[in-house]
Formats: structure tokens, C-alpha cells, sequence
């Protein structure tokens, strides 16, 4: 099916369900532990109900929203996402050409499969960001920031709420890991996906060799088969106030920092110098057992909103979920998986069609309740209800 034909998150899951793997479907698409926190992100923005405003014109709202002095016509950012080569051949320079078109800042991730230089260099119209997930050795995460300033890229997203490998039962039971590890259940996945196989992991073998953590130094890069056994290149466990500041000090630009769940940590992370922070539950894919953004962002605006940027993410799926975040306090959204499905589904024009979905979305849900611009979003009276379909004994 065409990426035109697609019309929401749901088919765009669907398509990528089909096409790729069901290890590297199930990485994504999955949570950890008792995987509890991806449905409850959903069940979180389904209670969120809106008052309507009726006696008002919303009919074709303002969905501006100021990111750092810059002024975006929506308030969508693409997340950054380990990996997203694996989905798609040069799966990462299709996402920032992609976001270019649709006038989205896109966030390169540290553990890309394409050099932060090759992103700048496929997509050079692209409003691009660097997610930063530092090193044991500060002196090469430095080196890394040096090379990211020297591309002209003035924002560093940091993220510092992965203090380990949590645990996630279906990628053992699939045989997917990182190293990835050849084993009989992976090869027969393969196998019935030979698609993907021949048109990724096939003009990879043929073009460059294997994918690896592209950002790494050549000294030590490998390809995902085997890992990365330099000590100083693991990754950083520690975030305490030393290494934020060094950071802050060695970067010249915006510094983002994402993770922050708690009023404390926002208040703190403005002390250190940062520019913005994302209030994140990391999509559901660390702890199961962690606040929504939705609950949280309130009292984080409360004590922070006008001193910091102010973004959110996680369970991302649709423009009512954006309204819902901004309506409870951030100034602008990021979404990962929805853009990853997009990729896999359409390639770089999926991801084109899936901005387009999101903010088609967000402007109706704008429009319907009467809201006129973002700010009126944060005005409004919001209600949590039990959806109906879930208040059922049966659920």
C-alpha cells in the first residue's frame, strides 16, 4: 500500500508489522518487565477529555509553537531513535530529509547507524538536533559534541534516564539483542521477511558491510554483530551536577536535557544551564513502572514554565495525544515510534505522510473543541474520564 493510502498511526503500525521482522517489531514496539506502562500511556491519553468551547472561531487554529527563539509551524519534533538504519536502508538520512520537507526538527541519535555527518551532508535543508548519550570517557564525548558543533548544529539533546540495560523478555525469546547474535529463531525471522532482508540488511552487506554505531570513533567501531569492548565508550551511567556542567561548558548552543520526570530535577536542570528539558517515561521501554508525562507536567510547568523549554513525549500516536500533552503544560512534542513505523511502511515519504497525519489530526481536535492556538490548549478545562470500552468488567 502506498504511504498516501495510509491514514493513521494504527495502519502505519500495521504495514511496518508486515514488512519487517518480527524481532526488530517487537524492539520497538515493545516495553519491559510486565510491559504495563506502554498500554497505561494509552489508557492515560484515551481518559483525557477536553470541555468543548463552542461560541468561538477555531476554525483554522494557530499551531505555532516557539522552540528556542525559533518559531515552527507545528509543535511536532522527530525523536531521536537507536537504530533506525535497521529499518530502513540509510534509514536515518531518509528520516532528516523527510523531516526537512515537512519543516520538523529531527533529533540524530548517538547510537545511530549512519555518522552524524552523513545525516548533515544527505539533508542538508534539515532543521537538525543531536541527541547525546555521553561516554565513560569525557574527553571522547567531547570530541563527538566537537564534531556535531562543527556541522553547524546548535542543539544537544542529552539523555539521562538510562542508567542501565532494562529488562525485556521478548527479545531474548525472539533471538534479538545488541550485539546482534546469529541463532536459528532470528535466521528463520529473516527468512520470512525477504524484503527486509535482501533491501536492508542485503545492500548493506553489498554497499558498506553490516550496520554498526555509526558515531562511534573508527578505532572502535564495529558492526551490530559484535561490541563495542573499549571500556571508555560505554555509556555514561552517572548524571550528577559535574558532568552536566562540563557538558554545558564544552557546548556553545541550546542544551536540552531529557528524562526529567520531577519539579526538582526540571528546577535543577536550569541551574546547570540548560535550555529546555523533555518530561519522558522513554516511551515505556525502561522502567515499567513510571509517572506519565501527562500526570506530571503540570506541576513541572508550575515550577519551571517560562525559565525552560518544556517538551514531552512517550506513547505518541496521534494529534489529540499532542493536544493533550501541550494542554497539561509542554510547549512542543517529540514522537518516535509513529515516525519509525512511517519509515518502514513508506520509506522516507511514509515519514512525510505521517507529519502530515499528525498534524491534520491536531488541527481537527483543535477545531472541534474550539481551541485557537496552543496556548488556548493550555487554558482549557480538561476532565479525566474512563473511556467506556475500558470501565467493562471484561475490559
Amino acid at each position: 500500500m502506498p504511504p498516501a493510502a495510509l491514514m493513521d498511526f494504527a495502519e502505519m503500525r500495521q504495514a511496518a508489522r508486515r514488512r519487517l521482522p518480527r524481532a526488530i517489531f517487537d524492539y520497538i514496539d515493545r516495553g519491559t518487565e510486565a510491559e504495563t506502562a506502554i498500554p497505561a500511556l494509552r489508557h492515560g491519553f484515551d481518559s483525557r477529555r477536553i470541555v468543548q468551547r463552542a461560541l468561538c472561531d477555531a476554525t483554522t487554529p494557530d499551531m505555532s509553537a516557539e522552540v528556542l527563539g525559533r518559531r515552527h509551524p507545528h509543535p511536532i519534533i522527530i525523536a531521536p531513535t537507536a537504530l533506525a538504519g535497521l529499518i530502513r536502508y540509510n534509514g536515518e538520512i531518509g528520516m532528516a530529509r523527510a523531516a526537512g520537507r515537512a519543516g520538523l526538527p529531527y533529533c540524530a541519535a548517538t547510537q545511530a547507524s549512519t555518522r552524524i555527518e552523513e545525516i548533515r551532508e544527505g539533508a542538508p535543508q534539515a532543521a537538525l538536533w543531536f541527541q547525546l548519550y555521553p561516554w565513560r570517557d569525557r574527553e571522547e564525548t567531547f570530541r563527538l559534541m566537537d564534531r556535531v558543533r562543527d556541522l553547524g548544529i546548535d542543539t544537544l539533546l542529552v539523555t539521562v534516564d538510562t542508567p542501565g540495560s532494562p529488562k525485556k523478555v521478548h527479545n531474548l525469546r525472539n533471538g534479538f539483542s545488541i550485539p546482534l547474535r546469529p541463532n536459528l529463531k532470528l535466521g528463520l525471522d529473516l527468512l520470512r521477511h525477504p524484503g527486509w532482508t535482501l533491501g536492508v540488511m542485503g545492500r548493506y552487506w553489498m554497499t558498506r558491510g553490516l550496520p554498526s554505531f555509526d558515531n562511534y570513533p573508527g578505532e572502535v567501531r564495529t558492526a551490530i554483530t559484535r561490541s563495542v569492548s573499549d571500556p571508555r565508550f560505554a555509556l555514561e551511567t552517572d548524571f550528577r551536577a559535574d558532568l552536566m556542567k562540563a557538558i554545558r561548558n564544552r557546548w556553545p548552543g541550546r542544551m536540552i536535557i531529557k528524562g526529567i520526570q520531577h519539579p526538582g530535577d526540571a528546577e535543577t536542570a536550569l541551574r546547570l544551564g540548560a535550555d529546555g528539558v523533555v518530561i519522558s517515561s522513554h516511551g515505556g521501554r525502561n522502567l515499567d513502572s513510571l509517572a506519565m508525562p501527562l500526570s506530571v507536567l503540570p506541576e513541572i510547568r508550575a515550577a519551571v514554565g517560562g525559565r525552560l523549554l518544556i517538551l514531552a513525549d512517550s506513547g505518541v500516536r496521534r494529534g489529540s495525544d499532542i493536544a493533550k500533552l501541550i494542554g497539561a503544560g509542554a510547549d512542543a512534542v517529540l514522537a518516535g515510534r509513529a515516525f519509525l513505523w512511517a519509515l518502514a511502511a513508506g520509506g522516507e515519504q511514509g515519514v512525510v505522510r505521517m507529519a502530515e497525519l499528525l498534524q491534520d489530526e491536531l488541527r481537527g481536535f483543535m477545531a472541534f473543541s474550539g481551541m485557537a492556538s496552543l496556548a488556548d490548549l493550555r487554558r482549557a478545562r480538561w476532565i479525566d474520564e474512563l473511556p467506556l470500552w475500558q470501565s467493562s468488567p471484561r475490559g
